[in-house]
């Protein structure tokens, strides 16, 4: 399944999204900010492809690895340079505020990343240039439990570090919203905050490892109304007009949510060809599935980060 991708911070954005809001001047970027943008850009850069590449191992191989005798070799994919994200964790550790967790998380998820690049980039060498048809495998196998345990490292780091960033988000998330309204009122900006706050809760409650229907529909019911505010308030009385690429990917969520809701509902299961595509990583195409969802949701963070002004 696709990663969540997070909000960027602006100056006094509170959004999380893991992943533009325009750029604030320098100046009003304040090092609290600077330090979540710093761990969000590593997760956005790095998390989505380091998944990507286990899964396509994994498409092929068998867990105990592979044998050599595989009808196809696909191989695996290489992540991004990891120095950088290395550099910009060491440099956000030292603001303030300071917090000894989140920042220990921060370099735990620098450092397993960054042990999984050289071993990606020599997989994929081995298994792009088909060596394994010279040394019948050996290095293939040679080299399986060392990138399962370096997948596993880095998937831990990645969670832990991301549960860290969506609590200090979901909590200014609800500051700024109140913010917002103290100040503005519920006009187009105070609409497209609670959107926001509201299609993460949509996300949790669908794909919860035990989803509970009662949940999921008071959080579609909340997604849907925010879904219609917005498209009330866009340009009414002078108001911020929002262009269509926001509103149509909230509508996209919303739709394939529903969808996902349904099905969980009524416990409709995936026909032989779904399963295939959502084992094969073409689980987006599939209506109504998580990996649907996770793309349309991060579509939704894209679009939200890229120009929608609160």
């Amino acid at each position: 399944m696709r990663q969540i991708r997070i909000f960027v911070f602006a100056a006094a954005t509170a959004a999380l999204g893991i992943p533009a809001l325009s750029a604030p001047a320098a100046a009003e970027t304040s090092p609290a900010v600077e330090k979540i943008n710093a761990y969000v850009g590593c997760i956005n850069r790095l998390s989505e492809r380091s998944y990507d590449s286990r899964r396509r191992y994994f498409s092929w191989a068998k867990p105990s690895g592979p044998t050599g005798k595989e009808r196809i070799i696909y191989g695996t994919y290489t992540i991004y340079d990891t120095s950088d994200c290395r550099k910009k964790v060491e440099a956000a550790n030292t603001l303030e505020p300071r917090d000894a967790e989140l920042e220990a998380a921060a370099s735990a998820y620098a450092d397993a990343v960054s042990k999984l690049e050289p071993l990606l980039k020599e997989a994929d060498d081995y298994y792009s240039q088909e060596n394994y048809k010279d040394d019948k495998m050996v290095k293939g196998k040679a080299m399986h439990p060392k990138l399962v345990a370096a997948w596993d490292a880095f998937g831990a780091a990645d969670k832990k570090l991301r549960t860290g960033i969506e609590a200090i988000n979901d909590k200014r998330a609800q500051e700024r919203l109140a913010e917002i309204e103290s100040k503005e009122g519920r006009k187009v900006n105070y609409h497209v905050a609670a959107l926001m706050i509201h299609a993460k809760r949509v996300l949790r409650a669908e794909t919860a490892d035990k989803p509970d229907i009662a949940a999921i529909t008071q959080a579609l019911g909340d997604y849907e109304a925010s879904v219609k505010a917005i498209e009330e308030a866009s340009g009414k009385d002078g108001d911020v007009k929002l262009g269509s690429f926001f509103t149509g990917n909230a509508k996209s969520y919303l739709t394939t949510a529903k969808q996902l809701m349904r099905r969980i509902r009524d416990k409709t299961p995936y026909s032989s060809g779904d399963k295939m595509m959502m084992g094969g990583g073409g689980g987006w195409m599939v209506e109504g599935s998580p990996p649907r969802l996770m793309r349309d949701y991060n579509q939704l963070i894209d679009s939200y980060n890229r120009g929608v002004k609160i």
